[in-house]
């Protein structure tokens, strides 16, 4: 028997409950696909930081290499 791992807790879904039931559905809806979202723009702001980085090394490389062919021509 497989046993797995409940999420959400159970609610009565009665014909007088549907309202209610499917307010309670669309809500975990929007609760899921903003968590996502959140983990999304978690997601690019590290990599933002990445690429930033990134190009600042590259800078950094152009300005010593340019360094240092100056200190070799004077």
């Amino acid at each position: 028997m497989m046993s797995y791992e409940r999420r959400f807790e159970p609610f009565e879904c009665a014909p007088g409950l549907k309202l209610e039931a499917h307010e309670r559905m669309t809500k975990l809806q929007f609760d899921g696909q903003n968590r996502r979202i959140e983990r999304l723009e978690h997601q690019m702001e590290r990599l933002e930081r990445r690429l930033w980085l990134t190009v600042y090394g590259v800078v950094a490389m152009i300005l010593a290499q340019a360094l240092q062919s100056l200190l070799h021509i004077g």
